[in-house]
């Protein structure tokens, strides 16, 4: 594994999952309600409208036009959710040791993601993980959705000397368009086959031997194994 002096994240998936069963489906609800209200369902195709994912909901409603009411709303319904849903999240296994062991062999840590700041930063700060961050927590904003060249200008870092790990094909996508190395993140075999279809290489089903290989470094020895 390549050394990184920056190493940008994104959160719901590889650092911890935010939602889990009933609340991701009733969040995305709470979404739904004000279009319906408003009477602009149809804004939705029928597979939006059932989805389970919240934020799926609100990238629908980025069809309103920038700076309205509704969407603003929606925005900060959304991120109200997912603060609520912090207390409840579930950490990603290895994730906090591996970012405290990257920190302490001197790489800088950042968030790129599409949760609300504010969510992110809550969830850090109860797991003792906000100083390895400090203010490089890049999250949902109404009109830029996810820039990971955010994240990269703010540390001034070159991207090849930068690795994306994120557990979609959009992170890849978003990787691949900054020139940044990416290592997938994936739960299950679907969320690996996704990646993989997207064209990403570099992928683990566990931050285990990511974390092993690390301390490895660390203490000098050889790293055992290929990532």
């Amino acid at each position: 594994m390549a050394p990184a002096r920056v190493v940008v994240w994104d959160f719901d998936g590889p650092i911890c999952r935010l939602f889990a069963g009933h609340e991701a489906e009733r969040a995305a609800a709470a979404l739904v309600a004000p279009l319906e209200r408003q009477g602009l369902s149809g804004l939705l195709t029928d597979a939006e409208r059932e989805t389970r994912d919240p934020r799926v909901v609100l990238r629908a409603a980025h069809r309103l036009p920038p700076g309205t009411d509704l969407r603003a709303e929606l925005e900060e319904l959304l991120a109200r959710e997912e603060l609520r849903a912090v207390s409840s999240a579930m950490p990603t296994a290895y994730a906090d040791p591996l970012i405290r062991t990257w920190t302490a062999i001197g790489a800088r840590m950042a968030i790129a993601t599409d949760t609300s700041a504010r969510a992110v930063r809550a969830y850090l700060d109860s797991r003792g993980l906000i100083s390895c961050f400090g203010p490089h927590i890049h999250g949902r904003t109404q009109d830029a959705p996810y820039r990971l060249d955010r994240a990269l200008d703010a540390m001034g870092t070159a991207p090849a000397d930068a690795l994306v790990i994120g557990g979609t094909p959009a992170d890849l996508r978003a990787a691949q368009t900054a020139g940044v190395p990416f290592l997938g993140h994936a739960r299950n075999q679907d969320e690996e086959n996704l990646l993989r279809q997207a064209g990403a290489s570099a992928i683990v089903r566990s931050f285990e031997p990511v974390l092993s290989a690390l301390r490895a470094t660390r203490s000098g020895r050889t790293p055992s194994g290929n990532l």
